[in-house]
């Protein structure tokens, strides 16, 4: 049904006008000096080299029981995880030198993290893999 002289358009002139223009995204330069939202989201949720980030639990636990990482130890910890994650282990139980750490594989984070001459124990549950480094 076409309606003669009414300033309003219809629902199928609207949808017609939106699906025939090309969509096109232009790219805005930053300004000099200026962070990318991709950068400023790797430096908020940790990742800024893409690598691990981990948990306010395991950032905690660590601070709590005053571990300090060492790159080499982090270069390892990040191998382990990446080894776990190429096994197919999605909750994974990474051993780096006296230290443990429960990494979530997907979301590359560490879940948890202790030293193991503190554990009680050294019954590590809730995981479906182990990596030793």
């Amino acid at each position: 049904m076409k309606v003669q002289n009414n300033p309003y358009l219809s629902a199928l002139q609207i949808q017609d006008q939106f699906l025939s223009q090309k969509s096109s995204t232009h790219k805005v330069p930053l300004p000099k000096g200026s962070a990318s939202f991709q950068d400023i989201l790797a430096e908020k949720t940790g990742r800024s080299d893409g690598g691990l980030k981990f948990s306010k639990h395991a950032a905690g636990r660590l601070a709590d029981r005053n571990i300090r990482l060492t790159d080499e130890q982090m270069e390892r910890l990040s191998d382990g995880t990446q080894k776990a994650g190429a096994k197919g282990i999605r909750e994974s139980l990474v051993i780096v030198d006296q230290l443990a750490f429960i990494v979530n594989i997907p979301n590359q984070t560490v879940v948890t993290a202790m030293d193991q001459t503190e554990a009680d124990t050294n019954i590590y549950t809730n995981i479906d893999g182990a990596v030793i480094m």
